[in-house]
């Protein structure tokens, strides 16, 4: 892919390879003339049906957070094209992008230790309380409906009616624990609704693998993988983060007795995305923000019962009952939360 590189603003392309374990976009390192290292994308199309406004989202959000940024290693640094656009569509249509390469970097799929989750919950404090005064509602949205959990749960209505491989009898314990949470499932929607908690700057994925860490002090530096930054929620970017990371097993394990979730690991990236956020959110977004951890794991519970009943048609199963086991792991961190409720809320 070096006839790509050729068409962004940067010295000589001399090497390229893939690179990193990306399933959406296609990724490679690039080197030029001057040693300088690059990050060049093939935006998946069939996942991002609209990439131009994909990357005005993106361009806009990197270009403020750059304001207020205490170093280029805060941020990814988007490099123009030749005609000085933030992408590039080549003689196929394909869109690619380059970004600078962060140096001295790792990224981290499993929290080892709670202070690289503390760490994680800095970087995306900051990248909240940077975009606090940034007019979230100048943004595309580019999944739409991504966190609007009640239509989560129209689509499990229409996956049991349905019923189309004959798989709700055998998990009526799982239809029912999801059901009986259904009303509790529109609160965060009914308020935002409301107007009572604001519309915000969101990343949407936000795992520990999408923030960036120096390598040699393991202290977090910038939040990467901005596709799907649009419109949303702080409390569901926060319960996301939670969701993946506050866990002691893996998202799909069969052992449920392995499966718990850490009020350890919860407290610690609390107290760091409080102490990053600063006064950006409002004392009721604080408060909801253990239900922000409640329904984003609810959420994603739902949607991989919906996809096991519908025959596993969106998530990537590797075995047969995978998308099964993956509700019931939210499931059980669900139930060990409301076991201890008051003890989530902010200090």
């Amino acid at each position: 892919m070096v006839e790509q590189a050729y068409r962004f603003q940067t010295a000589t392309p001399v090497y390229c390879e893939r690179y990193g374990n990306g399933h959406i976009n296609e990724t490679y390192l690039v080197l030029d003339a001057a040693a300088r290292l690059y990050i060049l994308q093939r935006i998946n199309q069939r996942v991002f049906r609209d990439p131009e406004r994909l990357m005005q989202n993106i361009s806009a959000v990197l270009a403020h957070i750059k304001q207020s940024a205490a170093s280029h290693r805060e941020y990814m640094t988007l490099i123009p094209d030749k005609d000085n656009y933030m992408w590039h569509v080549d003689d196929e249509g394909e869109y690619w992008r380059m970004y600078e390469f962060i140096s001295d970097s790792i990224c981290m799929d499993w929290v080892e230790i709670p202070d690289d989750f503390r760490e994680s919950a800095l970087a995306f404090g900051r990248f909240q309380r940077r975009l606090a005064d940034f007019n979230a509602t100048s943004l595309h949205e580019t999944i739409p409906r991504f966190h609007d959990t009640p239509n989560r749960y129209t689509v499990l209505h229409q996956a049991i009616d349905a019923d189309a491989f004959g798989r709700a009898r055998n998990v009526s314990a799982e239809i029912d624990f999801a059901l009986e949470r259904e009303e509790y499932g529109s609160l965060l929607k009914k308020l935002h609704s409301s107007g009572e908690i604001p519309t915000r700057v969101t990343h949407n994925d936000t795992k520990l693998n999408n923030v960036l860490f120096d390598r040699t002090t393991r202290k977090a530096m910038c939040v990467i993988d901005l596709d799907t930054v649009m419109p949303g929620l702080a409390v569901h970017d926060f319960g996301d983060s939670i969701r993946f990371g506050a866990t002691t097993a893996v998202e799909d394990e069969r052992d449920l007795s392995k499966v718990s979730f850490s009020l350890e690991l919860y407290h610690a990236y609390m107290d760091g995305y409080l102490y990053a956020c600063g006064d950006a959110l409002t004392p009721l977004e604080r408060e909801l923000l253990r239900d922000g951890a409640k329904m984003m794991t609810l959420e994603c519970g739902i949607r991989f019962l919906s996809d096991y009943l519908s025959g596993d048609t969106y998530f990537r199963v590797s075995r047969e009952g995978q998308n099964l086991d993956r509700a019931r792991t939210q499931f059980k961190l669900i139930a060990d939360m409301e076991k201890i409720w008051d003890e989530l809320l902010a200090d």
